[in-house]
């Protein structure tokens, strides 16, 4: 059956459940984390010894120092630190800092506490000026920690619709089995997470460049399909101010050597992987979106960077689509974890890659390829594993010990 013909995806996700954690603001976890997070580079330390002594707890430190940024990259900063610990895979935050105010305004108490306290959730501040030093606030914070930790398991998973969910995803390597199989069966489940009520986004403004006449003609507010088609614009304008052509930075070299050979080409296979839904916003880095439904993030396309982005914006889950097709063979590729509170689940169109590293892969869509399995059937089989995530049930990349360096989407000078 050819892809113009594929039947479109029913919409049976309306009446599937998942287990889930049931926030105060309505929002729904898949998981229940403890997250201490430093309001800036210099309690850094602080958070990571309170966080290495309370088992379980996630860490964010901001990997740029605020110091020297412009106000937009100071805003994303900020909104990053808000966006993760208001994420409904958080059940309790602690926060770090030197005092409560001072420095730039993005960083004052109000901006970040007072922000991640309107999400409802148990919130504690742990400020160097006000317990007499580093080694008084480290056992300030670890014992204001664990006390958040048991706070947060009192919440309990309960029964509540699949619509309630908000995943992200990224392809990477992408070679042709990307367009041809691995993107369209995300795709085919992110037409049924929508089609139930859910949110769905997708991101890299670089990796829609020659395909994005076909996703602004989705975007139904005028608006929205704008700060789009301006987005995608500013990335040309800036490559073409460095003096390179895009089109010879990327197709990067794993995509030419897994068989793709122009930016367009790469492009119409990557937006496979948003299905057929209209697009609602179009959002920046780290940005909450306002409603359910597909949407848009004007992002870089490091996976680090894409999927603290990500989880920031609120997404309880983050899917890796990748090709794979030019590793030798026996190459592994272990999945580090990216996102900080956001489980990753990586998946592959790629038979052969799959048969190379199925320690690493969740998932496999490659027997759209040797077996003809429908992209219908094989969306199918994606949505049920997902529904298997967001009940519990870990991915591998949450198996392994190792965390991924994260990145930030900064986009100005530093003076």
């Amino acid at each position: 059956m050819s892809l113009e013909k594929e039947p479109k995806p029913k919409s049976d996700g309306i009446k599937m459940k998942i287990q889930g954690y049931v926030r105060p603001d309505g929002k729904v976890g898949i998981r229940n984390y403890l997250l201490v997070v430093s309001t800036g580079r210099n309690s850094a330390n602080l958070a990571l010894m309170i966080a290495n002594n309370i088992a379980g707890a996630k860490v964010f430190t901001p990997p740029n120092n605020e110091a020297g940024r412009m106000a937009e990259d100071r805003a994303t900063i900020a909104r990053t630190i808000v966006g993760l610990a208001k994420n409904p895979n958080v059940g309790a935050v602690l926060t770090t800092g030197i005092k409560p105010d001072g420095g730039y305004p993005e960083f004052s108490y109000d901006n970040i506490v007072g922000e991640i306290r309107k999400s409802g959730k148990p919130v504690e501040t742990v400020f160097l000026s006000e317990h007499g030093g580093f080694y008084p606030s480290v056992g300030e914070g670890i014992r204001l920690g664990r006390e958040l930790a048991v706070k947060a398991s009192e919440t309990l998973r309960q029964e509540v619709d699949l619509g309630k969910l908000f995943v992200g995803i990224k392809c990477g390597f992408s070679d042709p089995t990307s367009g041809i199989s691995g993107n369209p069966t995300a795709g085919n489940f992110a037409d049924r997470l929508v089609d139930a009520g859910g949110s769905f986004i997708f991101s890299e403004t670089t990796e829609v460049i020659g395909a994005e006449h076909i996703l602004a003609r989705r975007f139904s507010d005028i608006n929205e399909r704008r700060r789009f088609l301006d987005a995608v614009t500013r990335v040309e304008e800036e490559a073409k101010a460095s003096g390179e052509d895009i089109r010879s930075i990327n197709p990067i070299p794993a995509n030419i050597a897994g068989g793709i050979t122009t930016l367009e080409e790469k492009s119409l296979g990557a937006i496979a992987k948003a299905g057929t839904r209209p697009l609602q916003q179009c959002v920046a880095y780290g940005e909450p979106v306002s409603r359910p439904g597909l949407h848009f993030m004007d992002a870089w396309m490091s996976s680090s960077a894409l999927f603290l982005g990500f989880a920031a914006t609120g997404t309880v889950l983050n899917i890796l689509q990748i090709g794979g097709n030019w590793m030798p063979e026996g190459t592994l590729m272990p999945a580090a974890k990216t996102g900080v509170v956001t489980p990753l689940l990586v998946m592959t169109g790629n038979p052969f890659f799959y048969d190379r590293a199925p320690s690493e892969l969740d998932f496999n869509a490659g027997s759209i390829i040797t077996e003809g399995e429908t992209i219908d059937s094989a969306g199918g089989r994606l949505l049920d594993l997902i529904r298997q995530v967001a009940s519990g049930r870990l991915t591998k990349a949450e198996t392994m010990g190792t965390q991924e360096p994260v990145e930030l989407y900064m986009r100005n000078t530093v003076f």
